[in-house]
């Protein structure tokens, strides 16, 4: 039985990796984040202005692997396999039978991880440690052996170090473990054994984010300003239904037997612990998606309890319904939650997205194509663009090209043939990147802006000749047209001026 286990996990681990890279259209570039954390891994550090370090050592595997979009793709689809099989290893923690680890595996191949995982984001480990944390509590409630508690300590600092997220889970699942009769661990050396341990694991990134005035914060505080203040808390709860929409029941499922099933009364504090991080997501007005790594556990109880009470007589024929109503719900999701369209098929075909709320961006506004696929365009074109205009020029060993946002930076970083030029920006992390060492005569400019004098005017003053040599136009793109200037023959001494504007955004920051 073991081996016929197995041999099912693994046909749903090569079915995942399958869909993840069939998911999306080669109508599509990577998207402007993907590029940011690409290049994190040319500079390795122990933090970065917006996220921790993990996704830059990812970064620097993949550059060791060649680069290419399928390895950029392959580590979001490992971490979403790797999650099926936490939730396969839950199961039968619990004791489950073959038909939950089925269901429980078919609830998270075909649910919203499938769209996460196209992303080479911090979103998909970010999943697979707040699964894994919770599995090693499992296994420590059950046990009571502190291995686990250690277990756990190492995953949330994984976790954490991959991305500050994870924090949420600990401040929803404190005041759970004080409603039950898991605060007892709180008096135990172990736990504080582990937390130490968690502490240490995490201290690199701590002692870099003091030594860099806690940037996170800022950057927090820049989200809630620009971003978060268009949540709207109803369709936080609405999102958090679709998510595993197919998996509804299951979950609904696993929060009866939390509350009266008796071979899950001990583990009740995960109830609490559910609705505590949601409280805690809707009072900071976080994005829905922060809260898609909570459900995954509550599947696995759901499928255990659900295959115990579907285990005889007549319930049995319910089993193979049971299992097909994931897929089910997937189908019609299939159609509209992953870039498998090309944007001018969406665009004809916009009313599915409307309905759902997709062509809704963090501007609060509606537009044409949902904001990570209009991510995915024009970025290619933009790097053709610019490698075009730097081979125009004569000497590129005192030119900076410098772009508007860490986009552009990014892209053009990845996608130019040209090595010996490097993009760079004020935006993001690149403005901790920029080549103070080289002396800057010239200059391309990169920039989100369709007037052209407007352009120029603030750089005429500063250089011998300022020209518009490139536009990049994409109607699609969250950028739609993009500018290129080259400017020749510095008048001032740009580096210092590099150098003030670097202070100027930093203070502002």
């Amino acid at each position: 039985m073991k081996v016929n286990r197995s041999f099912i996990l693994a046909g749903f681990i090569l079915v995942k990796f399958i869909l993840q890279y069939y998911l999306i259209s080669p109508d599509y570039d990577l998207q402007r984040d993907e590029y940011l954390h690409l290049d994190q891994g040319n500079h390795l550090a122990w933090g970065y202005l917006s996220v921790p370090p993990v996704t830059s050592w990812i970064s620097r595997i993949i550059q060791l692997l060649g680069n290419t979009v399928f390895w950029v793709k392959f580590f979001p689809a490992l971490f979403g396999a790797l999650t099926i099989v936490i939730i396969w290893k839950a199961i039968e923690a619990l004791k489950g039978n073959l038909f939950a680890l089925i269901l429980g595996a078919t609830c998270i191949l075909f649910s919203s991880l499938l769209r996460l995982n196209t992303l080479y984001q911090p979103n998909s480990l970010d999943v697979l440690s707040w699964t894994t944390f919770y599995y090693m509590l499992i296994r420590y409630i059950h046990s009571e052996q502190p291995k686990w508690l250690y277990f756990g300590a190492i995953i949330f600092a994984i976790g954490f170090l991959n991305k500050y997220n994870i924090a949420f889970l600990v401040l929803g699942l404190i005041p759970a473990i004080l409603l039950t009769e898991h605060r007892r661990i709180l008096t135990q050396q172990n736990f504080y054994g582990a937390v130490l341990l968690g502490l240490v694991l995490v201290s690199p990134n701590l002692i870099w984010q003091y030594q860099n005035s806690f940037p996170v914060l800022h950057h927090m505080q820049e989200l809630a300003a620009t971003q978060l203040v268009h949540v709207n808390r109803w369709d936080f709860f609405k999102d958090q239904i679709l998510f595993f929409l197919g998996a509804l029941f299951v979950i609904f499922a696993s929060l009866h037997a939390l509350l009266f099933y008796p071979p899950f009364i001990k583990y009740r504090c995960f109830f609490w612990a559910l609705a505590f991080t949601l409280l805690v997501f809707v009072y900071f007005k976080a994005k829905s998606y922060y809260a898609i790594g909570l459900y995954p556990i509550y599947i696995s109880f759901g499928a255990v309890f659900l295959g115990n009470l579907l285990n005889t007589g007549w319930k049995k024929y319910v089993q193979p319904v049971t299992i097909a109503i994931p897929l089910l719900f997937f189908i019609p999701l299939y159609k509209i939650a992953f870039p498998n369209k090309s944007p001018e098929q969406i665009r004809n075909n916009s009313q599915p997205y409307k309905d759902l709320g997709l062509l809704r961006w963090e501007d609060g506004k509606d537009h044409e194509l949902p904001q990570d696929f209009a991510d995915m365009l024009g970025w290619k074109q933009l790097a053709d663009k610019v490698d075009s205009v730097c081979s125009s020029l004569p000497n590129l060993d005192h030119t900076l090209i410098l772009c508007d946002n860490y986009g552009q930076a990014g892209a053009i970083n990845y996608y130019m043939r040209n090595r010996k030029i490097r993009a760079n920006s004020f935006n993001a992390d690149y403005i901790n990147w920029l080549p103070l060492q080289q002396k800057i005569t010239d200059a391309i400019l990169v920039k989100e802006d369709n007037d052209e004098d407007k352009g120029r005017k603030t750089e005429i003053p500063l250089f011998d000749t300022v020209y518009l040599a490139a536009k990049r136009i994409n109607a699609l793109a969250r950028e739609p047209e993009i500018s290129i200037y080259v400017l020749r023959g510095a008048k001032v001494d740009i580096n210092q001026r590099i150098i003030d504007e670097m202070e100027r955004k930093k203070n502002w920051q």
